[in-house]
C-alpha cells in the first residue's frame, strides 16, 4: 500500500486505510480514485499528490 501527499496543503491519502469521511474504502488504490476526485482541504486535482514514504 502507498502514500501521497497533496503539495499544496499536504494533505495525506494513505492507501490502506482509505477516507472515510470522503467515502473511500479502506485499501482503495490511488489509480481507483476518480480523476475529477479533489483534495478535501484545497480542491486541488489529484495530480498535485506524490507518493511520500511515512
Amino acid at each position: 500500500m502507498k502514500t501521497y501527499k497533496c503539495m499544496i496543503c499536504g494533505w495525506i491519502y494513505d492507501e490502506a486505510k482509505g477516507s472515510e469521511k470522503e467515502g473511500i474504502a479502506l485499501g482503495t488504490k490511488w489509480e481507483d480514485i476518480p480523476e475529477d476526485w479533489v483534495c478535501p482541504d484545497c480542491g486541488v486535482t489529484k495530480d498535485q499528490f506524490e507518493m511520500v514514504e511515512i
